[in-house]
């Protein structure tokens, strides 16, 4: 198998593979849950400067409403994995999408900013155990090839749009008020649940024996919290430098102690064997760059349009709408391009588009004019219409049934966590900066940094997979072949 397909597999019996109906309708359920999420988080950003006029955060705590939800979402995504593989993906999708609904909701009844944070942490978790159990629902109820390649594109591109789609609702929804950016993902939560208790069924394949390893869940949690909060206390580097060191020591010794716990545990989170295939690597990592470019950029043009420009929620909604470009080239136009050029040459240009869009928005000042900024804002859809496929597709291509629920739960804790550390760092930059408009023009350099850094990653696996073949993704090559950058 590949990770960065050159074409799909399936032979010509596969290439005219029809879907059914039902089939459509379990593939829209899944897209509706992936979109829910990518909604719930963009709908929340553009609120944020209404929040924090209702409830008085700081800027600090602002962030930390939606790191609270990302670390969430990110820290618990491989034990999720794990659970769905263990437990049945069926079961708990649907017992997730429940508590997410249901703190969603309480999200929307916060008064205070602490409510905010365990309302959105709570919520994060769900997500956590729901978002592997979806993508592993998709890839185990249709078959490897032209079926899977495309169910997987619509599937990506639902997604995509649910980030982009998100800043023009939440735009919409502020206006009534912030809290309907919470209780609005409650109604979409209540259809898609309903629908999947009807529609949605386990494929009835094997499920793998063990246990959970709680243990190791709990120090990976740890130690991306605190990476985290290391980051954001490099926004004051004058205000106890040991204790900020101190966290990143700690930080990575929870690390080294979450390695040393999967080589012993005889039912680890992470099979530390996957990890040998460097394709697999490369793609989390792109997966990792590619959203802390994003969730950076997105942080800081929110409090630009808003809190700079005075715009108002609705309107810096509508001014990111031209994002939304990919709701409609993600799963028409990327799929297409993958089985032509294969997955890591989409998602070069992707993030290469992602770069450029960046660039073009360094110069930023007080007296833009939306067509000035409307060529970096059309980069930024097309880069989200030409990466997020591919990433989800190379993430989960020829992974056994038994791991597919561990692969969604590699590739979303890299979004996730990539999603904390973008907000975290464009918070550090800004402040150290000193703020307005000098710190967010600062704190641009951050999605550009990694944008560049993410296209030299891919880039490496373009020119290693023309030379050798990757090391197995299974440490049985003969059950589970090579994988490919």
């Amino acid at each position: 198998m590949s990770s960065f397909p050159d074409e799909p597999a399936g032979g010509a019996a596969g290439r005219h593979a029809r879907m059914t109906g039902r089939a459509w309708g379990v593939l829209l359920v899944l897209c509706g849950a992936i979109f829910l999420e990518g909604i719930d988080v963009a709908m929340l950003n553009v609120a944020l400067p209404s929040i924090r006029a209702d409830l008085g955060l700081s800027t600090g705590v602002l962030s930390g409403v939606v790191s609270a939800y990302v670390l969430g979402y990110g820290g618990f995504m491989l034990l999720g994995g794990r659970a769905a593989d263990l437990l049945g993906h069926r079961r708990m999708f649907l017992l997730w999408l429940t508590i997410f609904l249901v703190f969603s909701g309480l999200g929307g009844f916060a008064t205070e900013g602490w409510m905010l944070l365990v309302a959105r942490f709570v919520t994060g978790v769900a997500a956590a155990f729901m978002a592997p159990a979806g993508l592993a629902l998709i890839t185990s109820n249709f078959p490897e090839g032209p079926s899977r390649t495309k169910a997987l594109g619509v599937y990506a591109g639902t997604a995509a749009g649910g980030f982009s789609l998100g800043l023009v609702a939440g735009g919409v929804l502020a206006s009534f008020g912030w809290r309907w950016v919470f209780f609005a993902p409650v109604i979409l939560a209540a259809v898609i649940l309903v629908a999947a208790m009807l529609l949605v069924r386990d494929t009835g394949g094997d499920r793998p024996r063990g246990g959970f390893d709680l243990s190791g869940a709990f120090t990976i949690t740890g130690a991306m919290l605190l990476l985290a909060y290391g980051v954001v206390r490099l926004e004051r580097p004058g205000d106890g430098p040991a204790l900020t060191a101190g966290v990143f020591v700690a930080a990575f010794l929870l690390l080294g102690a979450f390695v040393a716990i999967e080589r012993r545990s005889s039912s680890p989170l992470v099979r530390l064997g996957i990890l040998r295939s460097a394709p697999l690597v490369r793609v989390n990592a792109a997966a990792l760059l590619f959203m802390l470019a994003f969730a950076g950029f997105q942080f800081v043009a929110t409090l630009y349009f808003q809190e700079l420009r005075g715009w108002s929620t609705l309107q810096t909604g509508l001014a990111m709408l031209v994002i939304g470009i990919d709701t409609v080239l993600a799963p028409t136009l990327t799929p297409r391009l993958v089985n032509r050029f294969g997955n890591a040459k989409v998602l070069f240009g992707g993030i290469v588009c992602a770069a450029v869009g960046y660039l073009l928005l360094l110069p930023l000042s007080m007296d833009w004019t939306y067509a000035a900024m409307l060529p970096a804002l059309f980069l930024l859809g097309m880069s989200f219409a030409l990466s997020y496929g591919p990433l989800t597709m190379a993430a989960t291509e020829g992974i056994a049934e038994d791991e597919q629920g561990l692969a969604g739960g590699l590739l979303y804790t890299a979004i996730q966590f990539g999603t904390a550390l973008g907000l975290s760092a464009v918070t550090a930059v800004s402040a150290a900066a000193g703020g307005g408009l000098e710190g967010l023009r600062a704190a641009l350099v951050v999605p550009l940094a990694a944008a560049v850094l993410g296209a030299l990653i891919v880039a490496s696996g373009l020119r290693s997979s023309s030379a050798t073949p990757g090391e197995p993704v299974r440490d049985t090559p003969a059950e589970h072949p090579a994988t490919t950058v």
